[in-house]
């Protein structure tokens, strides 16, 4: 029935701007799920329509990223990495500008929610072994992370989202994205350093922070799939394609079982991707969808020109969030130009960095830092990331017209 598929539609993405059913243990996944086995058992989506909805190359490709980033957290390359940046400087400018050049670089390649995953814990434990606020950090660890996912069509799941569906060429989006990426990093640095005090390290460390150990083997291992995996998006071979082949490989080990590398994947990312596919397409066969993106055109309000796109991606990224936002644009309207992809692909990235709760990176960041003994509060957050976003938006739309490639 069109009312329960609307109003299944509406409830999951309120679920997605809260975060939770207030008085259950329900996460965002969670929320999506039951949203999907409702419309399974009403029948107003078979299970062969909630299948097809699925984008499986996109499923596939952020499959086979969380395989290649799983080899290096195994080989203890994300503990190596957090080690030399934390004592790379005693000067805190000097620390918080490697940490976030570093953090932009490797989101670029391993996708941001699992470098942060990897990252967070061992950073505040090394600023703090210090006895430096690991806060301000934190906050360029997140927002650099963001910003460097956006460079390229691998980056963050949205992205792997907008090149699946768009067909995106990955090197000219590379091109493209690579100079507001860069910016927008630096804006991260600034940001913070406008809205925190950072005092230098007293010179002591504190017990209790073992050195990381480093598997040189698999490390090397993991940086010759990168290299494939970047030689292989070169050729016509499908991007999933390339990375399955590159997952596969890296599966073949006498060392690392494959149990503990396929555990190490974000299924629960995944199985919302998969829910929330097979929800929008239940709402799109209601016909309502079609009703008002005719209205919208009529009132020139469809999100093809960035005088609409840049206040909707900033609005819907920080309430239902980045990757709920993607799904429901490409799959709402399908047809968009790959200019406007790309600009959605940048400014839904940025848009992430204003609150806390703007993209589930933000999110594993506190959880992660909160686990670590360090509490990063919304206002923490809010005081570099309000700044960082404006300023990185108005950056990118100023970029994108510049362009030409959408219309202001």
């Amino acid at each position: 029935m069109t009312t329960l598929a609307v109003t299944v539609f509406v409830l999951v993405y309120v679920g997605m701007a809260l975060g939770r059913v207030p008085g259950l243990a329900i996460d965002r996944t969670g929320v999506a799920l039951l949203g999907l086995i409702v419309l399974l058992a009403s029948e107003d989506l078979t299970l062969d329509e909630a299948g097809a909805a699925v984008d499986m190359p996109t499923i596939a490709l952020l499959f086979a990223l969380m395989i290649l980033s799983a080899q290096f957290e195994q080989s203890g390359f994300y503990g190596w990495v957090a080690n030399r940046v934390v004592h790379a400087a005693k000067n805190p400018k000097t620390l918080l500008a490697v940490l976030i050049a570093v953090t932009g670089a490797l989101a670029a390649v391993f996708t941001n929610d699992v470098v942060v995953f990897a990252l967070t814990p061992l950073v505040a434990a090394g600023l703090m072994s210090q006895k430096l606020d690991p806060r301000p950090y934190l906050i360029g660890l997140a927002g650099a992370a963001n910003a460097g996912s956006a460079a390229t069509l691998i980056g963050n799941p949205q992205n792997i989202l907008i090149g699946q569906a768009g067909g995106l060429d990955f090197w000219s989006y590379f091109v493209l994205a690579l100079p507001p990426t860069l910016a927008c990093l630096v804006i991260t640095f600034l940001a913070i350093l406008a809205t925190w005090r950072l005092a230098p390290a007293d010179g002591t460390v504190a017990n209790g922070v073992p050195e990381p150990q480093i598997d040189r083997f698999q490390m090397a291992k993991g940086l010759g799939a990168v290299v494939l995996l970047i030689g292989l998006f070169l050729t016509p071979l499908p991007r999933e394609l390339s990375a399955l082949a590159v997952a596969g490989l890296l599966l073949m080990s006498r060392r690392l079982s494959s149990h503990t590398m396929i555990g190490a994947v974000d299924w629960q990312l995944l199985l919302l991707f998969v829910c929330l596919f097979g929800v929008t397409a239940a709402f799109a066969k209601t016909g309502l969808s079609q009703e008002g993106l005719a209205f919208l055109a009529s009132h020139g309000l469809l999100p093809d020109r960035l005088s609409v796109l840049a206040p909707l991606t900033l609005a819907a990224s920080n309430t239902i969030g980045n990757v709920p936002t993607v799904i429901l644009i490409i799959q709402l309207i399908p047809d968009l130009s790959d200019g406007v992809l790309t600009a959605l692909a940048l400014l839904s990235t940025f848009a992430g960095n204003l609150l806390l709760t703007g993209s589930l990176c933000n999110i594993i960041v506190a959880e992660r830092a909160a686990k670590a003994g360090t509490r990063l509060s919304f206002a923490d957050f809010a005081r570099s990331g309000i700044p960082m976003t404006l300023a990185s938006m108005i950056v990118t739309v100023a970029w994108l017209w510049a362009t030409g490639l959408v219309p202001l």
